[in-house]
């Protein structure tokens, strides 16, 4: 990327975090159960019910309680289950012509990230039916508020419980776009560990390391401040002490428990303080070749984080010693190195692979087009890069060649 164009990156960034104390950030209130849910339901005067979710979950059992409580309550009770791995906008219209059709009055997105992006764009999409998802990417272009919307998060990775994005794939074109406003975060969370006790062993492992992205990537980006410096530490710690015990014993309900909190904690870091170039590729790779995005996220971190070279060697070295990799005696060249092959470790012990197979060289260009085209100037990064040297990440994700850093400035 051209000097201007780097300067407007920064210009652009040093504004939103300026500007980031006037925004409406909010968190959602945290609820105990599906009773109180329900409850809760009831007092705001609501009688129809619309669950966004996934045919896995659903086939799982794990709504089912839910189900039930609405049911028992006398609620009218309307399921949308054909959530995709990355949804679509086709997801999209089919929930929201669901939720119209019925009547109904209250959104609860029950799932991981999929059905939490998918519940979101269905609120957008009520709420601005004069407006199509494509007209509504970009930054606050809903602007108008959600009917009452739940968040119940069946992984403990995305964080979306917190957040203001929504990642929806075109079901045409296959290209992802992000909707960002301040209206998609849900107004109530419920973090239950029990739900995520059936999760297979691959999700539980990519989901927790989309959550260890979401928190290194906020941490390392230009845009922290006191409050998710903080967040992105908690759950960085948490992450370390407790995603390979979900991993090895999914019934290890504290281990779960403790993944939640991460996951929220990772959430309120990066929805304020922004993510970075491993996200603008996993996007891109969810919407060409379908790879799941905690997958994408998982083999592309510890690669980009070699390639930022030098210019993150002091806050990952500051990661490394407050999980206890290293100690104050030792250089931040040591501290970063070890901290990257701590998480080259977890990978590796967790069966994620070092690469992604699918990846074709002749997409290459256009795909790191369209991650640029994400990433500036909205993301933060430790360091810009342009098109042209985004290609190398891809090149590097499919082991086309190998990971050393990209020092150009």
């Amino acid at each position: 990327m051209n000097i201007i164009g780097k300067i407007y990156h920064r210009t652009f960034n040093l504004a939103m975090r300026m500007l980031m104390p006037l925004f409406p950030y909010r968190e959602p209130k945290l609820l105990s159960d599906a009773r109180e849910t329900v409850r809760l339901i009831d007092e705001k005067g609501h009688k129809r019910v619309m669950i966004v979710t996934d045919k896995g979950v659903r086939n799982l059992g794990l709504t089912a309680p839910l189900e039930r409580a609405v049911e028992d309550r006398g609620f009218e009770l309307t399921v949308y289950d054909g959530t995709a791995q990355n949804p679509t906008s086709e997801n999209v219209e089919e929930a929201r012509e669901l939720y119209v059709a019925n009547e109904c009055e209250v959104l609860i997105a029950f799932g991981g990230g999929s059905s939490m992006d998918c519940a979101k764009a269905v609120g957008a999409r009520i709420a601005r039916p004069d407006k199509s998802l494509a007209k509504m990417q970009g930054l606050i272009k809903v602007r108008r508020a959600l009917p009452l919307f739940i968040a119940i998060p069946t992984t403990a990775g995305t964080g979306s419980e917190t957040t203001v994005a929504a990642v929806i794939t075109d079901f045409e074109t296959h290209r992802k776009y992000v909707i960002n406003d301040f209206s998609l975060i849900p107004h109530y969370a419920l973090l239950d560990p029990y739900v995520t006790v059936g999760l297979p062993k691959h999700l539980t492992a990519t989901t927790g390391m989309d959550a260890l992205t979401h928190a290194i990537e906020a941490y390392i980006g230009k845009s922290r401040t006191r409050l998710t410096k903080k967040a992105s530490e908690d759950a960085v710690k948490l992450i370390f002490e407790n995603l390979e015990k979900a991993y090895l014993d999914g019934a290890d309900i504290t281990a779960r428990a403790n993944m939640l909190k991460a996951s929220n904690l990772a959430g309120i870091a990066f929805t304020r303080s922004y993510v970075g170039y491993v996200h603008a590729v996993a996007h891109t790779l969810g919407g060409k070749y379908g790879v799941p995005h905690g997958l994408a996220n998982a083999v592309l971190l510890p690669k980009v984080l070699r390639l930022y070279g030098s210019c993150v060697t002091k806050p990952l070295a500051e990661l490394s010693r407050l999980v206890g990799l290293t100690d104050v005696s030792d250089s931040d060249e040591t501290a970063s190195a070890r901290f990257i092959e701590r998480i080259e470790r977890m990978n590796s012990d967790m069966q994620i692979p070092c690469k992604l197979d699918m990846i074709r060289e002749e997409d290459i260009p256009l795909l790191a087009k369209q991650a640029h085209k994400e990433a500036n100037p909205l993301y933060p990064v430790p360091k810009i890069w342009g098109a042209k040297e985004l290609e190398y990440i891809y090149l590097v994700c499919a082991g086309i060649t190998d990971s050393k850093p990209v020092e150009k400035k």
